[in-house]
């Protein structure tokens, strides 16, 4: 009589040999079993695809949902305003025509004389220095010492502070005589 045993490898089954020792089997490789749909495992691809839109959905809703920090739109708009004020100041030194910083509580901006003399320059045009809106709602400005903010051509300038508030938080950007700008969150 044979018996069947089924060792751990995958495709060896073990049958006992009559006239042996129990312990001792030849090893035979049978072909795996077909396998009838019946006994078929697995996902369909229209059960992956209502997964996938499922996620898709409960993703955007959640990103949807979340509203960015007022705290960062405060900073990321001072942060561009000194990355502005840097290129302004390039931009006079190279020219050698004074650069005037226009703030008010939509956005801020640039002007300068024209070349000819009549008239402003307010860089329309100008990919850099165009007029651009503030991403924080309601934000107000205040400069120390009061007074305009003036990029020349000079390497030393007056020091100076641009205080971005929005009622509940503010930040500074402090400009040193040496014309860097940096921005600070107050004590």
């Amino acid at each position: 009589m044979n018996l069947l045993f089924v060792c751990r490898s995958s495709l060896h089954h073990c049958i006992r040999m009559p006239g042996t020792r129990f312990d001792q089997y030849a090893s035979v490789i049978r072909e795996p079993p077909i396998m009838s749909m019946d006994t078929q495992r697995g996902f369909t691809l229209i059960e992956l695809m209502v997964v996938l839109v499922i996620i898709g959905t409960v993703s955007a809703t959640v990103s949807m949902s979340i509203k960015p920090d007022p705290a960062a739109l405060l900073r990321k708009d001072a942060e561009r305003l000194a990355h502005m004020l840097h290129i302004a100041q390039v931009e006079a030194r190279v020219d050698g025509r004074p650069i005037t910083l226009l703030v008010d509580g939509k956005g801020f901006g640039f002007a300068r004389r024209a070349e000819q003399g009549v008239g402003y320059d307010r860089f329309m045009n100008d990919p850099q220095l165009r007029f651009r809106a503030w991403e924080t709602p309601s934000i107000r400005i205040s400069v120390d010492p009061a007074q305009r903010v003036v990029s020349g051509p000079e390497w030393i300038v007056a020091p100076l502070r641009i205080q971005l508030s929005d009622g509940e938080r503010s930040l500074s950007l402090q400009r040193s005589s040496l014309d860097q700008l940096q921005v600070v969150s107050p004590p």
